[in-house]
């Protein structure tokens, strides 16, 4: 059968969205989008125009106007706007910190969201990544999952991410900030961080990320069957 399949992982920071997502994209040959670097680079153009985050009106003209490319190649995905590479920018210590003020604002999400729902036509299959894709971005994506895990869990994941760039950084600073955001995203008025009531719940807590893959696989193949779906894994 011939369809685009959309797979949404939703969840908050550090729950394991992006490994997760990327790993099952590369096994199933699908187009993986990580939703949250689009948001990251918007922050991270905010930031270098130095517009303050309450000038609503010319950050949201500069979400809409924005060109942001990603391209996932060997397991990495590299983030260009304008043509420029800001992979790596995008997750520093400042863009963390304000990035959760800048996704709040309703016209840059809607910007955004606009610009991921035409990336389902780029491949017959997709894995898209982020905090309201099942239930904002593709409420009717074939396979929807949300992931979760503790807050001690989340911060050290965080920590090493940062530890293997050699930036040296605080388990409770890094806890504070994952607090802050996930405050923010779930209480926010426009599309807040929530599971869909269709979307499947695993705890990363304790699995490893083996396990943690095969248990998503396993929701995929079940869901595809009672769609009528064929997903070669």
């Amino acid at each position: 059968m011939s369809k685009n399949i959309i797979i949404a992982i939703d969840g908050p920071a550090g729950s394991g969205k992006s490994t997760s997502a990327k790993l099952i994209a590369q096994k199933l040959g699908y187009l993986y989008i990580d939703t949250g670097a689009m948001y990251r680079a918007v922050t991270l153009m905010v930031l270098r125009d130095e517009i303050p985050p309450g000038n609503i009106d010319e950050i949201t003209k500069l979400a809409e106007n924005i060109d942001i490319k990603l391209e996932y190649v060997n397991g990495k995905t590299s983030v260009f706007v304008s043509g420029e590479n800001i992979t790596d920018e995008i997750r520093t210590r400042n863009v963390n910190s304000i990035v959760s003020e800048i996704s709040i604002i309703e016209g840059v999400r809607t910007a955004l969201v606009g610009k991921q729902r035409k990336m389902k036509d780029l491949n017959n299959g997709i894995v898209m990544e982020g905090r309201d894709i099942g239930t904002v971005v593709f409420p009717y994506a074939d396979v929807k999952i949300f992931l979760t895990a503790s807050i001690e869990q989340r911060a050290k994941r965080r920590v090493k991410e940062f530890e293997d760039k050699g930036i040296e950084v605080s388990l409770n600073e890094i806890k504070e900030n994952i607090l802050h955001r996930d405050d923010i995203d779930s209480n926010r008025s426009v599309s807040p961080l929530k599971k869909a009531p269709d979307a499947v719940e695993i705890d990363t807590s304790k699995v490893t990320i083996e396990e943690q893959v095969n248990l998503i696989l396993d929701v995929v193949k079940k869901k595809a069957e009672i769609k009528g779906i064929e997903v070669s894994i």
